[in-house]
């Protein structure tokens, strides 16, 4: 009877414990959900849960609710994405959803672009453009029915003559042309074109002063050509020759009673051509003293043939 009594309370003790230990359990499991942790947060959290993400955010940073499903999970963004905007406050920084038809705005009541199918003006979101606007599908915008700059357009996204100071390119009309284009003299940005420069021709001959010969030491030189000239604003060419320096086995000139021989024989042959020349300018001459004599031969024999014919008319 005495053994019975023992077993019964060993029993219940051991019931107690395991109920204990299970409430335990499923205590800390809810404390875990729901709790607040500072402890193994990600992402510039301050604090935050397993179950909801960051709860708060560090210095600077907007909270940002994202949903998957039924819940909502806090990140933390340096800026909010699009479609939202954000607040700060002395306690938190939250990130706001903007209108329904703001793809991105600064504030609840002024977008800063709008979503398909709407154009922007004055920070609203318009299915079609007033007080004189035409839509535009580029800009996404009310714009004037031609743009400001332009004097002429073709659309209110095409312009075909610019305002005075401005240039077209690509029917937009800017006031200084985009880098790798420059201004042409009617009012257009065209291309800039830079030099361009074939390649080095070989190293000429090694000379000095004008000589090939007599020395050790000389220059010899080489040379590229131009294949595309400037632009105005385009890169200059750079050098097209350049020279080095050079050494040669020296040998010697030849004599100078050469070059003096050669120099008599360039002498006479000048001579002969003097002469000829000479020659033809008497044969000339002599022509010219032949034609001469002839004509004043045909005047006497004409005046004396009038005055025959005179002197009979007067017999007569």
């Amino acid at each position: 009877m005495q053994l019975q009594l023992i077993s019964i309370v060993l029993i219940l003790h051991c019931m107690e414990y395991t109920n204990s230990q299970h409430h335990g359990s499923r205590h800390r499991l809810h404390k875990q959900g729901s709790g607040v942790s500072s402890q193994g947060c990600q992402g510039g959290c301050q604090t935050c849960s397993v179950y909801n993400g960051c709860l708060t955010c560090k210095p600077k940073l907007f909270i940002h609710l994202e949903r998957d499903g039924m819940r909502q999970i806090g990140v933390c963004l340096a800026s909010c994405p699009n479609g939202f905007y954000g607040t700060r406050s002395p306690d938190r920084n939250d990130c706001i959803k903007c209108g329904s038809e703001c793809d991105s705005c600064f504030n609840r009541n002024f977008c800063l672009r709008c979503r398909a199918g709407s154009y922007l003006h004055k920070g609203k979101c318009m299915e079609s453009c007033s007080d004189g606007l035409v839509p535009s599908d580029t800009k996404k915008e009310c714009v004037p029915a031609c743009p400001a700059e332009c004097d002429s357009c073709q659309n209110s996204d095409t312009c075909t003559r610019c305002a005075p100071g401005h240039f077209l390119l690509h029917g937009q009309c800017y006031h200084v042309c985009p880098d790798e284009f420059e201004p042409n003299d009617s009012m257009e940005c065209i291309p800039t074109v830079h030099c361009e420069v074939g390649e080095w021709s070989e190293w000429g001959p090694c000379s000095r002063s004008g000589k090939t010969c007599g020395f050790k030491w000389g220059e010899e030189t080489r040379s590229r050509k131009v294949l595309q000239n400037p632009s105005p604003m385009g890169s200059p060419c750079p050098a097209t020759s350049e020279k080095r320096e050079c050494f040669v086995k020296r040998r010697r000139c030849k004599p100078k009673g050469q070059r003096r021989g050669e120099k008599k024989k360039r002498f006479n042959l000048q001579e002969k051509d003097n002469a000829e020349a000479r020659r033809e300018r008497k044969r000339e001459r002599e022509k010219e003293t032949i034609d001469r004599e002839d004509s004043e031969s045909r005047n006497k024999t004409e005046h004396r043939r009038r005055r025959d014919q005179s002197r009979d008319t007067g017999t007569v």
